[in-house]
């Protein structure tokens, strides 16, 4: 996990996964899938709009329909910093 998927979550951001089912122009009946995963914000899910923004510029396939899951992995409120620590040492 890379350190500006953590401060997402830290803001709020949760693990999103999102399955597109999708077709190739020249094989319109042959239905496809694939998934993709991020740390995303919801309900709006910038992550997500931007990359399927990206998609259907850059990508030669229609989508279908897309499926997706969020879960909420870190909250800032699960997050607590203590002044204090224990030390334990390795007993002889």
């Amino acid at each position: 996990m890379s350190d500006e998927d953590f401060r997402k979550q830290l803001e709020g951001g949760g693990l999103l996964t999102a399955e597109v089912i999708y077709y190739r122009p020249d094989f319109p009946k042959l239905l496809q899938s694939f998934v993709w995963q991020t740390v995303d914000i919801a309900p709006k899910f910038p992550r997500l709009a931007q990359f399927l923004d990206h998609w259907r510029r850059d990508i030669e396939a229609v989508i279908h329909s897309i499926n997706i899951a969020h879960a909420n992995l870190l909250r800032p409120a699960q997050v607590r910093f203590v002044d204090e620590a224990l030390k334990i040492e390795k007993l002889h």
